[in-house]
């Protein structure tokens, strides 16, 4: 592995805004599969590079991504017996040091993007997240996207809500109310999530509340969706002025969820 291998990779995750762990084989002593030195980044989903393959850097993964899971700050040393410890037949000991350097940020989701997505849009992208933007209609984005946003054009934008993470932050903000009845069982349905906003009225809430209920989500459920979404005392019609009220709210979701970390 060439040393801007792991350089170029982790500007790419900072640029994504997502978090990650680096791995570096700081010690060695006996027979390890690799040298000191040799690194590898691990993120919730992927990793890159290798520490040499085995149990070692099974168990040293699972740690890493504890560590994202946990929102943690400081770095950690590990040694690994390649013996006892992990049933491998090296014999040798390893020495690993687990740096986070990409604080965890909130996955947020906003399905339409329509006058209130994209106004949205652009407040969240000034703020510490990661953004999937999903719409069925590709003309209705901008034409120039910052690149950390993760645009994503389905025909049917409730079969993405499976393949987003688990503790996103779902904002449904689309066109169409059969759209959004579909977008909100899905996610409730997941009940994996960190936050699930809906743009509507009281009204909609009320007919939301009895058809979603019918589809067998529970009132405990039901009561995790803000809708209507944002700040109550932020009032306004305009685009501006309702996802100023979200993302107000929003943050405040994000804000609780990491002082309980």
């Amino acid at each position: 592995m060439r040393t801007d291998d792991w350089i170029t990779q982790l500007s790419q995750l900072q640029q994504r805004k997502e978090s990650c762990v680096m791995l570096t084989l700081i010690e060695h002593h006996g027979s390890t599969p690799r040298n000191s030195g040799c690194k590898m980044l691990v993120t919730a989903d992927n990793q890159y590079f290798t520490l040499g393959g085995g149990n070692l850097e099974f168990q040293a993964t699972a740690i890493a991504r504890e560590m994202i899971q946990q929102g943690a700050q400081e770095s950690r040393v590990e040694r690994f017996n390649l013996g006892a410890r992990l049933g491998q037949c090296c014999g040798g000991v390893a020495t690993v040091l687990l740096e986070p350097l990409c604080q965890q940020q909130p996955h947020v989701v906003v399905y339409g993007a329509g006058h209130v997505g994209r106004a949205l849009v652009a407040i969240l992208s000034t703020l510490p997240c990661r953004i999937s933007w999903v719409d069925s209609r590709a003309s209705e984005f901008p034409a120039s996207v910052s690149p950390e946003i993760n645009c994503l054009v389905d025909e049917d934008p409730a079969e993405t809500v499976q393949q987003m993470p688990a503790n996103s932050y779902f904002i449904v903000l689309t066109h169409d109310h059969q759209l959004d009845l579909a977008l909100s069982e899905k996610i409730l349905k997941r009940n994996d999530f960190s936050y699930f906003g809906l743009i509507g009225s009281e009204t909609k809430r009320k007919r939301f509340d009895y058809r979603l209920a019918g589809k067998g989500i529970s009132e405990e459920s039901l009561a995790r969706m803000r809708c209507p979404v944002g700040l109550p005392d932020v009032k306004g019609k305009l685009p501006a002025e309702i996802a100023v009220a979200i993302a107000g709210e929003f943050i405040a979701a994000y804000s609780t969820a990491g002082q309980g970390r």
